[in-house]
């Protein structure tokens, strides 16, 4: 299996004040644990069970996943643009694995 991989489409400059679009995604099979392999044995459960967006420190978007949820979690929002800064993105696996990626909103 190859590891999860995730990105993001975000302005790099938005205006103050302004509603913005920020898309998500992550390659990730997410493997409910109902299925079987070719030996008969159960493959382990292994999804993305959360997602999180902090804009400056402060938690902007979250979301609780479960077993239905597809493959490749795609998700699609809109900030305000209050300030420039960090745009933190966290895909929390079961076990514990976090996938990670921050981008520098710049707003003007």
């Amino acid at each position: 299996m190859t590891a999860p991989v995730p990105r993001i489409a975000v302005p790099q400059v938005v205006h103050k004040g302004e509603l913005f679009t920020v898309k998500t995604i992550i390659s990730h099979p997410m493997e409910t644990g109902l299925r079987k392999d070719e030996h008969g044995s159960t493959i382990p459960r292994r999804i993305i069970n959360k997602f999180s967006c902090i804009y400056g420190g402060t938690l902007a978007f979250s979301v609780d996943l479960h077993e239905a949820v597809s493959a490749n979690p795609f998700f699609e929002f809109k900030l305000v643009a209050s300030e420039s800064g960090k745009l933190q993105f966290v895909w929390e696996e079961d076990g514990g694995t976090h996938y990670e990626l921050v981008h520098d909103l710049v707003v003007k």
